[in-house]
């Protein structure tokens, strides 16, 4: 019992100097003694196994080797955000944000938006137990082995925190760790790293954490996700989460209006060059957690945050030669071949010019020095071309008439930007662009498949489209370049556990033109199998909430088209999910069919996601605003006042939950 007090006020007394140190930046102990105390506990522990903690501060030196990092589902999904860049675009949403809320008194919480590796860190009872990767917001990757080296992450919370919840950051490589890193890097002839940012992101994936420790990696956290916080604004989670022993970013502001929102904004512009930090922005999020419930999400992004971008930075340089992809959808982009150029931290080589109109918009040439900007795109731009080191014997260009790969005539139908192949069952990057969509993440996500792989099976004739996936043997795939016996094995069993994935990911997999992971989940559960969306009209379509004309004259064309129809027919042939299962169908009722709600207010019964979830399954829509269109509004308690008055103006029924929950059950 002696020698287990002794590990317990060791691993106390440690994890306080690290919080200490790391956290609050003001170390009470020196390195060495630190070190010592370190090294007693780790040989105790060696002595005494029966005491392990997997929260213990012995743990942050790494060693663990992670040889496949499993993906995981979010508990709740991780958006991105919306992005502005100017003062109109703050008063826009800021109008946005008091139309729905109504004529109440709102909030801003600005916080520096920080350019690293998003990360979600689950805690059970104080203990973290879980990091996971943003991935695609969806579901990412656990590298908790190699988070928990990361200093500044609290393995053992402090008092008077939630029982369970995700907490939400940034991992970043400071400009001084970084620059440690590239000189050592120099010194043993290697290639210095690019930037912080990707050098943070790489960090996460490798192998051994030993290597991850040795790292000067940092956690910025700012959002906690999670039922019964006690949290009540985002103002309050972060000063109670620097309690709990999280690392919180000082800088941030409780402003009472977009005016001192654009004064934050103006004065980190200028003053982020100072901090230790990658930053490429302010994050404005409504202060109230009642009003961000409220306000909601759209299919991409929270309506109660916006991101305000700081000016983008531009270079010049010269373009090289302009040319053409063909993409899965036989959309044709134009493509600017650059003279290499440092941007933001990274080398440029490519930017796009999106279509015929921009190039002649701005009279862009090949051999043109050009200002290339990157903003809020992954993909660099090109804004604008500096006339006066144009050459005299410059021609205008002249968009391609032709395929680039087919040779097949493109065409531009009226009211699109862009030109298509229309060869889309004989055009090659179409065919294998199609294919690589289906087997991508979001849809079929098909281990042991990937770009390259599926390039090299269509080259040697052994697919033609992602319905042929599902004969190939390990026979065929064995002769591979680059593929031995347990690489044909994965693949082969990747495309086989394939067949479990749901109806709605198979239909996004399809790749039907303007169907994307909303729409495909939007149309699945309005027709349960793919048999009633076959057959469905543009009439039917539209009558589905979010559903078009584009979409539905799409969805109509795809499934018009006899070699769409045959490969739906395999796929299903071979036992591919193409209906709703029957857990999903259970609680699917058509009670509410018809019927449009807002749901306002806190409430008691059922949580306000289980009561939006409740509508959905039982046929009814969502509305973020009360309209006339509107039958009824959902009040829980401080339901916003405005919004009362409107719905009584309108004659929209006032519901209480009870009166709701009595509709379905």
């Amino acid at each position: 019992m002696e020698k287990k007090q002794q590990i317990e006020s060791l691993r106390k007394e440690l994890r306080e100097h690290n919080y200490n140190y790391y956290v609050l930046d003001d170390p009470t102990i020196s390195d060495y003694d630190f070190d010592m105390k370190l090294k007693e506990l780790q040989a105790l522990e060696e002595k005494h196994p029966e005491f392990y903690d997997a929260s213990s501060p012995t743990l942050r030196v790494g060693g663990e080797v992670t040889k496949n990092f499993n993906t995981v589902a979010h508990g709740q999904r991780m958006y991105s955000l919306e992005n502005s860049y100017s003062k109109e675009d703050l008063t826009d949403w800021e109008k946005r944000v008091q139309r729905i809320l109504g004529d109440i008194e709102v909030e801003f919480t600005c916080e520096l938006k920080y350019d690293g590796a998003s990360i979600s860190l689950t805690y059970e009872d104080g203990v973290l137990i879980r990091a996971v990767t943003r991935g695609d917001g969806f579901q990412g990757d656990d590298v908790t082995t190699n988070v928990k080296t990361i200093r500044s992450v609290p393995l053992q919370l402090k008092e008077n925190y939630p029982a369970k919840f995700d907490i939400r950051g940034e991992i970043v490589l400071p400009f001084e760790g970084f620059a440690k890193m590239n000189e050592e890097r120099i010194e043993n002839g290697e290639e210095p790293y690019m930037n912080p940012r990707n050098t943070a992101s790489g960090s996460l994936k490798l192998q051994d954490s030993a290597l991850v420790a040795q790292r000067p990696l940092d956690c910025l956290l700012y959002g906690i996700v999670g039922q019964n916080t006690g949290i009540e604004s985002q103002w309050q989670m972060l000063e109670k989460a620097r309690d709990w022993g999280f690392k919180i970013p000082s800088i941030a502001k409780l402003c009472k209006s977009t005016d001192e929102v654009l004064d934050f904004v103006e004065q980190w512009d200028v003053q982020r060059h100072d901090l230790p930090y990658e930053t490429d922005g302010v994050v404005i999020k409504i202060n109230s957690l009642q009003q961000q419930e409220e306000l909601g999400y759209t299919a991409k992004a929270p309506r109660w945050a916006l991101a305000y971008k700081f000016k983008a930075e531009r270079v010049s340089t010269v373009l090289n030669e302009i040319t053409y992809q063909v993409g899965r959808t036989g959309a044709i982009t134009p493509v600017a071949n650059l003279e290499p150029v440092l941007l933001a931290g990274t080398t440029v080589k490519r930017a796009s010019l999106h279509n015929a109109d921009q190039i002649a918009k701005l009279d862009i040439r090949e051999g043109d020095t050009v200002f290339v900007e990157k903003g809020g795109e992954i993909i660099p731009k090109i804004i604008a071309v500096d006339f006066t080191k144009r050459k005299a014997d410059s021609n205008p260009t002249n968009y391609i008439p032709e395929c680039p790969e087919c040779g097949t005539e493109l065409i531009r139908q009226e009211g699109e930007a862009q030109h298509f192949c229309p060869n889309d069952t004989g055009c090659p990057p179409q065919i294998t662009g199609r294919i690589q969509h289906f087997i991508s993440r979001k849809a079929m996500d098909i281990e042991g498949l990937g770009s390259e792989t599926i390039e090299l099976l269509f080259a040697k004739g052994l697919i033609s489209n992602y319905a042929d996936l599902y004969t190939l043997t390990m026979k065929q795939v064995m002769p591979l370049e680059r593929m031995a016996e347990k690489s044909a094995e994965n693949l082969v069993a990747g495309v086989e556990a394939s067949k479990n994935i749901p109806f709605e990911r198979v239909l996004f997999g399809l790749g039907i033109r303007y169907v994307g992971e909303t729409v495909a989940k939007k149309l699945a559960k309005a027709y349960k199998n793919i048999d009633a969306l076959m057959v469905a009209n543009i009439l039917d379509l539209v009558a589905v909430d979010e559903i078009g004309e584009r979409i539905a004259q799409s969805v109509v064309e795809f499934f018009g088209n006899e070699k769409n129809v045959d490969i739906v027919d395999r796929l299903q042939s071979y036992g591919l999910q193409f209906s709703l299962s029957e857990e999903q169908l259970q609680n699917q009722t058509d009670t509410l069919k018809g019927k449009s709600f807002v749901v306002s207010g806190v409430f008691e019964t059922v949580s306000r996601d289980e009561l939006k979830k409740l509508i959905e399954n039982n046929g009814g829509k969502i509305s973020s605003s009360i309209s006339s269109k509107t039958s009824y509004v959902v009040a829980g308690d401080n339901m916003g006042p405005s919004k009362k008055t409107k719905a009584e103006g309108l004659g929209v029924p006032i519901i209480s939950e009870v009166e709701f929950l009595g509709m379905v059950r």
